[in-house]
């Protein structure tokens, strides 16, 4: 299984002869190494409705006859865009032909800010894990740290985490690290810093913070196997 990170909170997937994308917020991404025009998807996979996840959501799967997985308030405003779309909820899983999906809990927000100044609300925010080849993919979202992680990791041996440490909207590297002990990860990857002002980080120092687990930073484009 070959996992990219782009920017931001960008993760590419590619197992199972499928290209499964998450939060591809591309158009407007400062530090991404995509174009947005470039981009092939089979499924795309939402966190929440915040327009730095959504990101380019509906006409990518438009182009590419992508399958978005998200909450179902989240699916289903998607879908009245046009776009083909599989709805869940917090705590449910399912099995794709492309592998397994759960919804895990965030706390955060889940709205999408339209050009005329409209909040539409999304449902709740998600973690999410991705299951496939034996492996399994903890995409936190956007959260504050909750003890609840240490349950996530207990009932789902996660090979690689990528956590959020951007501080001001989710967990600063601090909780993030705390946050990586109870989920008890294999692999961790920092993600959603550095993009504006109010969320700059150093990943290095989150690196250091971490006690037994592995973690890699992953510049825009770079990739692992796992």
């Amino acid at each position: 299984m070959k996992v990219s990170y782009h920017g931001h909170s960008v993760i590419q997937i590619q197992s199972g002869g499928k290209n499964i994308i998450i939060d591809p917020f591309i158009t407007g991404n400062p530090l991404t190494d995509l174009k947005a025009e470039e981009v092939t998807a089979d499924v795309i996979l939402l966190s929440h409705g915040h327009n730095d996840h959504v990101g380019d959501t509906v006409a990518l799967a438009k182009r590419n006859d992508a399958l978005v997985v998200a909450t179902d308030e989240l699916s289903t405003f998607l879908n009245w865009q046009g776009v083909k779309t599989h709805g869940m909820h917090i705590g449910g899983s399912y099995q794709f032909d492309f592998g397994r999906v759960k919804l895990t809990q965030a706390f955060h927000g889940s709205s999408y800010h339209t050009n005329d100044n409209q909040i539409i609300y999304c449902g709740m925010p998600a973690g999410i894990l991705f299951m496939n080849e034996g492996k399994t993919i903890y995409h936190a979202g956007d959260t504050a740290l909750f003890s609840d992680m240490k349950l996530i990791g207990e009932r789902h041996p996660i090979d690689l985490a990528f956590l959020p440490i951007g501080d001001n909207f989710t967990m600063g590297p601090e909780d993030a690290a705390y946050a990586a002990q109870l989920l008890n990860a294999k692999k961790v990857v920092p993600i959603h810093y550095n993009t504006f002002p109010p969320i700059k980080q150093d990943p290095y120092q989150f690196i250091e913070l971490l006690s037994n687990q592995n973690g890699l930073v992953l510049s825009p484009g770079e990739s692992i196997e796992i």
